[in-house]
């Protein structure tokens, strides 16, 4: 059995498995001082994630895949980013962007595309990697659902 470590974190107590935990070798943007972190789940069937720290049990970002939301998503991944990620190509990583919600304003939940963050589990190893050039920087949850909606309604 995988050793265990406790974390109070804003979703409750969680236990989590020491095989679980990713390692950020450059931290987030913004947070370069946390380098830990694991992936909970808020609820069953939800698509949104947290990447929770383990060197500040109070901070967690949440996450989503965006392909979930979004078909035409490209990032770009250079030989150094899949050095860092012990990755042989795209295929081996996880892609989450963060996801904000603006406090009393639900509606307004947005994914951030500028930011993804890449995530290795076999090698459990993760790496945010900036894309200057996304256009749009952010969408919100509401348009997705339309452009979903218009891309059935032409199928």
């Amino acid at each position: 059995m995988a050793e265990q470590k406790i974390i109070d974190t804003r979703l409750g107590k969680r236990p989590v498995d020491a095989d679980k935990i990713i390692h950020f070798p450059h931290g987030l943007m913004g947070l370069e001082e946390c380098r830990e972190f694991t992936l909970l789940q808020i609820r069953e069937g939800a698509p949104f994630l947290v990447l929770q720290s383990m060197d500040n049990p109070g901070l967690g970002l949440m996450v989503a895949d965006p392909y979930s939301f979004l078909t035409d998503y490209v990032i770009r991944v250079g030989k150094a980013e899949q050095a860092i990620l012990q990755s042989e190509g795209e295929e081996d990583l996880a892609v989450l962007v963060t996801v904000s919600i603006p406090p009393g304003s639900p509606q307004d939940t947005a994914l951030s595309l500028t930011g993804p963050i890449l995530i290795n589990h076999k090698a459990r190893v993760g790496l945010q990697i900036l894309q200057s050039d996304v256009v749009p920087e952010r969408v919100l949850l509401s348009e997705c659902g339309k452009k979903a909606g218009a891309e059935s309604a032409r199928h």
